[in-house]
């Protein structure tokens, strides 16, 4: 009886520390690029966009198109910068933990 009591609080840890862990990865910024740098996004590890900048060059009616492309390259490249990120912190929060052998976590 005395093991299971000790997975329980095992379990409860790791539920504190993924809890954590989650509201630590809002406070990590990243910044995704789009057109050698003329557009810009900002978000969290967790995938909150803070910002975007465009540079004033692409404000151009004509160059509608092009300039949503690269606000939607921007984007793809903040989310995959903030998911790298977002793996990254959650494996040195995991690594820490006193896991049992072949204990899997949810990510």
């Amino acid at each position: 009886m005395k093991d299971i009591e000790q997975i329980m609080a095992m379990a409860q840890n790791v539920q504190a520390e993924l809890t954590k862990a989650q509201e630590s990865l809002d406070t990590i910024e990243v910044e995704g690029q789009a057109g050698g740098g003329l557009v810009k996004v900002r978000a969290s590890a967790k995938g909150r966009i803070i910002g975007l900048n465009i540079d004033d060059s692409l404000v151009n009616v004509s160059e509608k198109g092009m300039l949503e492309d690269l606000v939607i390259a921007a984007f793809n490249d903040a989310r995959a910068k903030a998911d790298a990120a977002s793996s990254v912190e959650m494996g040195k929060m995991a690594s820490g933990l006193p896991l049992p052998p072949g204990f899997k976590l949810p990510f």
